[in-house]
């Protein structure tokens, strides 16, 4: 479908029909985006777009590819990381504020960064760039950054943080950033009803601790915060993290270590470490979070939960009850694409982004 039939199609009738999984038919909105990583909407029918290897762009409505921002900070862009995940503050009609992430080199390695910026009026620079947050310790890895940002309805911000692989242990103590979710107030500082602030030794930024490798991340339509996250050799999960709890990497997991065998003592429950919601065995490597909250796939798709797969290249809708998974679905089995970020636009169609050398936005239409 073009995108002039679509904008042919009475609006009436796009709401009125139900969507099903074989229906489902994508639009390339743009394409030639070099392994693109997170989606953000502006205004005039415009997006942010990151590219892994350090560039921003502004996506036109009609597809149009602007030219790189100026203002990028450097970037560590190895192996996993880049220039990751990006969003825009709840003000921005207002402000013009985005906040993004990044691998940011420095002493020792390198780690996850948060930064703010305005972007220009004409928008082709970010300005008054500034790192507002930078996990800690460095170490020198290219695998395992996290990096996905959320404004929480309170205006925090939500910071996934991967365990940089050979420091998974540090997934289980609280003088360090690895393997954590974080919140954060908009100048970087924790706070003050963060769940570890008054813990001596306890870094004050973090939220939720015992995790590995999140990429996807989302506020559900009651306000409550999600995230996925990459298991090892099987064991994805997803989960609704709450303040000041464990959710067990390493020590209990639903995979194993990659060519085989346990990790640790091989258990899946241990006291005081909470289940997933939702895992998956073998692993779909997944990325990207967002939920349906229009009626443009019909009434009953709202409110699921849709997420990315990298390995198996489809969208997994999920049904919720509560915090509880009750179905799962597998949209485009046939995409053949690497699904990096999922978002819903302002328009109440959900985007896709691939992940290739040459990436493009889809829109997934009922």
């Amino acid at each position: 479908m073009t995108r002039a039939s679509l904008m042919a199609i009475p609006l009436a009738l796009l709401f009125a029909t139900g969507a099903n999984a074989a229906s489902l038919r994508t639009e390339v909105v743009a394409s030639g985006l070099q392994n693109p990583w997170g989606l953000a909407f502006i205004d005039g029918g415009r997006m942010l777009v990151t590219e892994r290897p350090g560039r921003m762009r502004v996506v036109a409505a009609d597809g149009t590819l602007g030219a790189p921002l100026t203002g990028v900070p450097k970037v560590e862009a190895q192996g996993q990381g880049g220039l990751l995940d990006v969003i825009t503050d709840s003000g921005f009609a207002r402000n013009r504020t985005i906040y993004f992430c990044f691998s940011e080199p420095g002493a020792g390695g390198n780690s996850t960064a948060l930064a703010s910026a305005r972007l220009s009026d004409d928008a082709t620079a970010l300005e008054g760039v500034r790192v507002v947050f930078s996990q800690k310790p460095k170490f020198a890895s290219k695998v395992h950054f996290g990096c996905r940002i959320v404004e929480g309805k309170d205006h925090t911000l939500f910071l996934t943080l991967g365990d940089r692989f050979a420091r998974k242990d540090d997934a289980q103590t609280l003088d360090n950033h690895h393997g954590k979710v974080v919140r954060l107030r908009k100048d970087g500082t924790a706070p003050p009803d963060n769940p570890f602030t008054t813990r001596p030794g306890a870094l004050p930024e973090i939220w939720s601790y015992g995790h590995r490798n999140l990429q996807g991340a989302a506020l559900g339509p009651d306000g409550r915060f999600w995230t996925s996250e990459h298991g090892p050799q099987g064991g994805d999960e997803i989960n609704h993290p709450e303040a000041g709890k464990n959710y067990g990497w390493p020590v209990i997991t639903y995979g194993e270590n990659y060519g085989g065998g346990p990790i640790g003592q091989g258990i899946t429950t241990q006291a005081g470490m909470e289940q997933p919601v939702h895992y998956w065995v073998p692993s779909i490597a997944p990325s990207g979070m967002a939920f349906i909250t229009s009626e443009r796939y019909g009434k009953a798709w709202k409110g699921s939960m849709l997420v990315g797969s990298l390995k198996f290249q489809y969208v997994a809708r999920l049904t919720l009850s509560g915090t509880k998974v009750v179905k799962e679905e597998k949209l485009l089995p046939d995409l053949g694409s690497r699904v990096r970020d999922v978002r819903e636009g302002p328009d109440g169609f959900i985007y896709l982004l691939t992940d290739a050398r040459n990436g493009q936005v889809l829109r997934l239409l009922p």
